[in-house]
């Protein structure tokens, strides 16, 4: 089978697009990815990415115009009886390697670690669901000695919004969005500023579209 996406990004001052296309092949699944960028004057390689990915087991990917590749291994282990989701990634050209961890407490319980190898870039978070409709984040950056904290409802089913605020930054976000088969997705975000005398908000849309084939 062959799935499609397309996604398409505005914003007051520019739009940008992305298109996805997968195949199944047995246990693996094919992608390719390209962007705009990849068809604007003419068909070029720039924003075209190729993966090959085992799901919940690894991924690797290869972005053509930077020959950069990334490399996800996904593993699940027991715990205390308690599901343990480890995740291993590597970007080659970066040197960058980033090791992430959940574990699952019971259906409205999660505490996640994120670390980057020889980096004092830690940051832990605890996710809490209550009543299977409103979900509550705080976060902790040990590198930056910050918080961040994010708060999100699901309501009428499909909708949900999400508030966010970094204490670093002082930025303040707002979203709406609503995902359904039929009619697609979409995302309003809105951002501004606290620290920023004027407070102007920063207003965003993206839509996608999935298709089977």
């Amino acid at each position: 089978m062959m799935k499609a996406s397309f996604k398409a990004r505005y914003e007051p001052d520019k739009a940008a697009a992305a298109a996805t296309v997968s195949v199944n092949a047995g246990d693996l699944k094919l992608r390719a990815s390209m962007t705009d960028a990849t068809v604007v004057n003419g068909p070029s390689l720039n924003g075209l990415s190729l993966a090959v990915e085992r799901p919940g087991f690894f991924v690797v990917d290869y972005n053509v115009p930077k020959k950069d590749f990334r490399f996800q291994f996904m593993n699940t282990v027991r715990v205390a009886e308690k599901s343990l989701n480890l995740s291993y990634t590597h970007l080659k050209n970066d040197a960058r390697t980033i090791v992430d961890g959940t574990l699952v407490i019971d259906s409205a319980n999660k505490v996640s670690v994120n670390h980057v190898l020889d980096t004092s870039n830690t940051k832990l978070k605890y996710s809490y669901l209550h009543g299977g409709l409103t979900t509550f984040e705080p976060s902790y950056d040990l590198g930056k000695n910050t918080w961040d904290f994010a708060v999100s409802r699901r309501v009428y089913g499909d909708d949900v919004f999400r508030a966010t605020y970094q204490t670093s930054s002082k930025n303040l976000g707002l979203e709406w969005s609503r995902s359904s088969k039929l009619n697609g997705s979409f995302k309003i975000l809105a951002s501004v500023n606290l620290a920023d005398e004027r407070k102007m908000p920063k207003l965003c849309a993206e839509t996608t579209w999935d298709f089977e084939m």
